[in-house]
């Protein structure tokens, strides 16, 4: 090579390499700028690289192909390469010359390889780089997740920023009825549209991220609040351009503005705040937006003492299994019993609704359902080995664990260590809201009733896709919601009354078990006997007893 090419391409090579090393302010253009130019310096009429996740997907054929520059004369290939990085993502790069070019010599073609060398490494690098980003970063449907809000609320924290800004936590309203109306495929499209639209209202001036399911946060610059609350507080959202059909959308949303000072530890800090309004969003009918105040507060205070204190609660054995009766209306007997949790601290009964709610954030709960299951178990054994009859026990099981793929297998781990027959455990689960743990509360049904444990959807018939749930999904027992059950005085031919006969009806066809909660009148158990529902179970026959009291009941 003559000294001016010599130099022209030490200069081209080193904008390439200043220009590889500057990820920040990467862009196609100023890449391909210097490329075009050696391509032309070595007569290369064409150069191509190519990125894939992996060996399958290269050879599926799946994966980035960024033409760096192409004469448009065509030709053949002259030189490639591929590498594998540690990841084992693959990157290739090939370069073509015409027919009537002049050959590279050994010179040129030692350049051009590392040319390409240079773009090989670059090119694995980023797009590893951004697919660990995306990976991280981002769920399976392409939205945000937790961990890019963490991050993006870290970064303000670090620049001082937080204290101009208001995070959000929000649930859509009544989504799973949405789909039911128009179909999952497009309650998937209302979900994507109604996040744009955030999304473009916010713009760079904040994150929009999903939290599971139809739940989502946000934290953006306090200007854009007024904005952003007129679309959780409704607005229609079109899935399907071509006919405008539309929907209207609200979220249930809690509210935190950070005031300037705020001192953020955690992210906790944050969170506890904004899931808790939330949530007093989410039961109020009349205010689908709540900020958070010091009333909050003291929810959020309530919250900590009750996570601080539970680990070492649960060591200490501080939870109590309770037993309410089951009962068979027509002959009395007691037929079978739900396991109910108390807590016992420091003298003093906590009652579920002040504890549950709060261990069903975190995995906290998963670890109370399994000690409740094994206290069941323990109670089961020492009342077989004792001679004694023993009656079907429902262990309550939450939403949370339906996340665990091997849930049957660690549920028979302990019925089986106890050595309890298996048809003396029955499994209570509720509803699904989304369609992955519809799948999983069918998969977890089939499962435990190959191994002969029964099953049972609770509260039925409160929630939007009850039906289908006892359509899809092979139950045992289903118990009917205590909202279902008709008062004293109601009309015989009101809407509960017929929806409450033919609930009953519809389980004894598919020759399900059916039982009605909170039942507490006589007037209420002579309805059941009316409809020929003929288990019950509620205040009426029992309170939730302790072991020794259940047995009691139960021997005479």
């Amino acid at each position: 090579m003559d000294s001016e090419k010599l130099t022209k391409y030490y200069e081209l090579l080193e904008k390439l390499i200043i220009t590889t090393n500057d990820t920040e302010n990467f862009s196609v253009e100023k890449i391909n700028e210097p490329l075009a130019e050696l391509c032309k310096l070595f007569r290369i009429s064409k150069g191509v690289t190519e990125f894939y996740k992996s060996a399958a997907h290269e050879k599926s054929g799946r994966g980035d192909i960024f033409v760096c520059y192409d004469s448009g004369e065509g030709g053949k290939e002259i030189m490639g390469r591929r590498i594998v990085n540690e990841s084992m993502a693959v990157a290739k790069c090939r370069v073509y010359m015409t027919n009537g070019a002049k050959p590279l010599n050994d010179e040129e073609l030692e350049k051009v390889d590392l040319i390409m060398q240079t773009v090989l490494n670059f090119i694995s690098n980023y797009r590893t780089q951004k697919v660990v980003e995306r990976l991280t970063f981002y769920d399976d449907d392409g939205y945000r997740n937790i961990r890019a809000y963490i991050r993006y609320i870290e970064q303000l924290n670090e620049k001082k920023k937080l204290g101009t800004h208001t995070a959000a936590y929000f649930n859509l309203r009544h989504f799973s009825q949405i789909n039911q109306e128009i179909g999952r495929n497009n309650g998937d499209i209302v979900l994507k549209n109604y996040y744009v639209m955030l999304e473009e209202v916010i713009g760079d001036e904040g994150i929009v991220c999903r939290a599971g399911g139809d739940n989502f946060v946000a934290i953006f610059d306090d200007s854009l609040l007024i904005d952003v609350l007129e679309i959780l507080k409704g607005v229609p959202v079109t899935y399907d351009s071509t006919t405008s059909k539309r929907v209207t959308v609200s979220a249930s949303t809690g509210i935190f503005r950070i005031p300037d000072g705020f001192v953020y530890e955690a992210f906790g800090d944050i969170m506890d705040k904004i899931t808790m309004t939330s949530r007093t969003a989410k039961e109020n009918p009349s205010d689908s937006i709540v900020f958070f105040d010091s009333k909050t507060e003291e929810g959020i205070e309530k919250l900590s003492n009750i996570r601080s204190i539970f680990p070492k609660s649960l060591d200490n054995g501080e939870f109590r299994v309770y037993y309410q009766p089951k009962t068979d209306i027509q002959t009395e007997e007691i037929i079978g019993a739900e396991a109910l949790c108390r807590w016992e601290h420091e003298g003093k009964l906590i009652m579920p609704s002040d504890f549950i709610p709060i261990l069903e954030q975190s995995a906290d709960i998963c670890m109370l359902d399994f000690y409740v299951l094994e206290m069941v178990c323990r109670d089961l054994r020492h009342r077989l080995d004792s001679g004694k009859n023993a009656v079907r026990v429902s262990v309550n099981i939450s939403h949370k664990n339906l996340r665990d793929s091997e849930l049957p297998e660690r549920i028979l781990e302990i019925v089986d260590r106890y050595n309890i027959p298996h048809n003396l455990i029955e499994i209570e689960l509720t509803e699904s809201t989304t369609d992955v743990e519809f799948k999983e509360i069918k998969r977890i049904v089939s499962e435990l009733q190959q191994e002969g444990i029964c099953t049972s959807v609770d509260d039925f018939g409160i929630g939007h896709t009850s039906l289908n749930l006892i359509r899809e999904i092979p139950w045992n027992v289903i118990k009917i919601d205590k909202s279902l059950l008709p008062s004293n005085d109601e009309n015989p031919h009101s809407t509960r009354n017929i929806l409450f006969k033919y609930i009953v009806a519809i389980a004894k066809e598919l020759g399900l078990e059916c039982i009605a909660e909170g039942v507490e009148t006589q007037d209420q158990v002579q309805m059941l006997k009316n409809n020929s529902c003929a288990l019950a179970q509620g205040f009426f026959f029992d309170k939730p007893l302790p072991v020794d009291e259940f047995e009691d009941r139960l021997d005479n």
